[in-house]
């Protein structure tokens, strides 16, 4: 009897995609009915994009796992390599006889040029790549001016975006009718070895009880926003004691809900009358503004590491490592930045609004770059993107496109005051101030002592007392902001 005769499998790289549900690459490779291989690259090479902080190796982590398993239950085994990924990814397909190979697009600068290159390459060698949209609503190049050029403000580009009318609908993923053909079995790292959760000391408690990484867990998340959180969206979202935000910020840079499901998911809700549709409006400006972020990353690539507004690159910044080192632990003074810092540091995640005030103080009250508070959140949050992190950072800074004035200087006690009425959200992260009275906890330096006292609280020794005066800071702010005001 002739030998049966084996189809070559296709494989599918994975990296920012870590879900099966409307994942584009993984659709395609399973429609072909040929054995598929799964593969993730840890890129150590050297023109790698940006590694992992430590809370983001962390969730990789859990969520390969989770990954892994839920490819399993549909025959597809999933490979993981380190190494430079141009070597490495050429490697498997080598290996396993492989023909074909698909993946998901990513946007930053060192991501397109390692992708386009093995493209190149992969094509010149006879072979077949594909790439597809699994991460955004609307490509980059989609969305431009007019003119034919990037936006550069917020505004126009998200009214530009939504007038193309609904993205694309999401596609289902189910496990093939048939078993697909059994692919060979390759050599793979294992997950704790390629990302070793923290032993000794094992700083990631917080961040167990907070997050379940995975599709499963992005799902579950998702339900629970729509079922108990989206109708309270537009009034309390900016309220960090309301629990009234989505907390998809993780599951959406990790690729386990694609943006997609979530538009549509909130829309489905919206049409059966579940809620106002303000509520809908202001979320989706929210998924805009993460679009908005990609579109800057495409289109400037510098933007990761050079001010957008290049007259920045000449601000009189100051070296100030004891400054830098009370914010990230919140021994600022500041009640609301100091319970955003800690919130950060026990869970991997920070309040929206909080993350503008604390920004803010490090940039404007203690004149510290941008920069380094950039690298402290994307080594700290869970949800550190490389397109929402840094044009953030640059919109508080006044550094960024669409950015907010350099004028705009937080007031920590007023943001708290206004934000944190009944100090919920202080009480919670900076427990020596729980017993301080609303009118006072977000300005314990001003409590009569006899109060104080009463709280428990010395002033210099178990809370301290304000780094920088708010009136001092901001005037040597708008003062250093004045001397770049006509540089080029």
């Amino acid at each position: 009897m002739p030998s049966k005769v084996s189809l070559p499998p296709i494989v599918v790289w994975f990296r920012e995609d870590l879900r099966l549900d409307d994942n584009p690459a993984l659709a395609a490779a399973l429609a072909e009915g040929r054995p598929v291989i799964a593969l993730y690259v840890l890129d150590s090479g050297p023109d790698a994009p940006r590694a992992p902080g430590g809370a983001s190796r962390w969730w990789l982590n859990l969520s390969l796992k989770a990954l892994a398993g839920d490819l399993a239950k549909i025959g597809v085994p999933l490979v993981l390599r380190k190494g430079p990924a141009l070597t490495a990814v050429r490697e498997v397909l080598a290996e396993a006889g492989a023909a074909h190979i698909v993946w998901n697009r990513r946007y930053e600068a060192a991501g397109i040029a390692i992708d386009a290159e093995l493209k190149a390459a992969l094509r010149g060698d006879g072979l077949v790549a594909e790439s597809f949209n699994g991460a955004l609503l609307a490509e980059p190049w989609e969305v431009l001016t007019g003119a034919g050029q990037p936006y550069r403000v917020f505004t126009p580009f998200f009214r530009a975006m939504t007038a193309r009318g609904a993205p694309a609908q999401p596609k289902d993923v189910k496990a093939p009718s048939r078993p697909l053909p059994e692919p060979p079995v390759l050599q793979s790292e294992e997950i704790d070895a390629l990302l070793p959760l923290p032993a000794r000391p094992d700083w990631a408690g917080g961040l167990r009880d907070t997050w379940t990484p995975g599709e499963a867990g992005a799902h579950r998340r998702l339900e629970a926003f729509l079922d108990s959180r989206l109708h309270r969206y537009a009034g309390e979202r900016d309220i960090p004691g309301a629990d009234a935000t989505s907390l998809l910020s993780p599951h959406l840079r990790f690729g386990e809900i694609s943006p997609r499901r979530v538009w549509f998911a909130t829309s489905e809700r919206a049409a059966a009358g579940d809620f106002d549709d303000r509520h809908l409006d202001k979320f989706r400006s929210e998924l805009g503004w993460r679009e908005f972020s990609y579109h800057l990353l495409f289109h400037f690539p510098d933007i990761g590491h050079a001010s957008f507004q290049p007259r920045f690159e000449a601000f009189p910044w100051r070296d100030d490592p004891d400054g830098f080192r009370a914010w990230t632990r919140g021994r600022t003074g500041y009640p609301l930045v100091d319970a955003g810092m800690r919130e950060l540091w026990h869970t991997g995640y920070m309040h929206n609004r909080v993350r503008m005030v604390v920004a803010s103080f490090l940039i404007k009250h203690l004149l510290i770059d941008w920069r380094q508070g950039e690298a402290w959140f994307w080594d700290t949050l869970v949800d550190a993107d490389p397109a929402n992190n840094t044009a953030s950072w640059q919109w508080v800074a006044g550094s960024g496109a669409d950015a907010a004035p350099y004028f705009r200087i937080f007031n920590p006690t007023s943001q708290g005051e206004t934000f944190d009425p009944d100090g919920a959200y202080v009480r919670r992260w900076v427990p020596e101030l729980a017993r301080l009275p609303a009118s006072y906890i977000h300005k314990p330096h001003a409590a009569p002592r006899e109060m104080l006292e009463q709280a428990g609280i010395r002033l210099g020794d178990t809370y301290p007392r304000p780094m920088v005066e708010h009136g001092a800071a901001r005037q040597r702010a708008l003062d250093a902001f004045q001397s770049i005001k006509n540089a080029a």
